[in-house]
């Protein structure tokens, strides 16, 4: 047995080649990440495969997804969809938005995936403004610190039943520190109160180890 951290990255990778199945595109994808601006931030393989069952259990026909990067969680919730499903995703890099593009065409998904480049939360606004026909699934894993804002206009886009995956919620803790100067932090702890006190919502929230150390994400049902 090694670090605590090693042991997390170790029982991951063994859970990740015994149930997870990661083809070409999907790898080269995970890999491109390193294109961006921000590279290595896409999900693990596991949350991948989550968020494609969570596709495949809710028979979601539209995804909505604030924060596209590489592309990575973009394909394996657009795999998991019938011919007529459809991905909007939202980013606000030309460069992410370029090399995500190319990975969908690789993948298989370019006809199912829409990308929308510009501050997520003024293409949601238009979203909502286009009166665009509500969402089945959300997954929210952009800026940490609009995530409050990115939850209301999640809502919405949304219907009863509508389902939020919000990703990166513990952050090794950090949730805990209420006098925390990190604007990321204080953007979870607002997020936290805003579903404590909305009866719109039921939600719950996991806590999380592997690859990335201790973390977490929020799942919630719209009421």
């Amino acid at each position: 047995m090694g670090t605590a951290q090693e042991d997390f990255a170790a029982v991951d990778t063994y859970l990740i080649d015994h149930l997870v199945h990661e083809d070409q595109a999907l790898a080269d994808t995970r890999r491109s990440s390193a294109e961006t601006a921000t590279p290595g931030i896409d999900v693990t393989q596991s949350m991948g495969a989550f968020l494609g069952l969570l596709v495949q259990i809710t028979g979601a026909r539209r995804v909505l997804e604030f924060g596209t990067l590489a592309g990575y969680s973009s394909i394996w919730m657009a795999r998991a969809m019938d011919d007529d499903g459809a991905v909007v995703t939202l980013d606000i890099d030309p460069a992410a938005a370029q090399v995500a593009r190319r990975n969908f065409h690789a993948a298989g998904v370019a006809e199912r995936v829409q990308v929308r480049v510009g501050p997520a939360l003024e293409s949601a606004e238009a979203l909502i403004q286009e009166q665009a026909e509500p969402f089945d699934l959300v997954f929210i894993d952009a800026d940490k610190v609009k995530t409050p804002h990115y939850l209301e206009a999640s809502l919405e886009l949304s219907h009863p039943g509508t389902v939020i995956v919000i990703d990166n919620v513990v952050r090794s803790g950090a949730v805990l520190e209420q006098d925390s100067t990190d604007p990321d932090i204080q953007g979870i702890r607002a997020l936290m109160e805003l579903i404590q006190a909305d009866e719109r919502l039921s939600a719950t929230a996991l806590q999380t180890v592997g690859l990335k150390g201790w973390d977490g994400f929020l799942l919630a049902r719209v009421n």
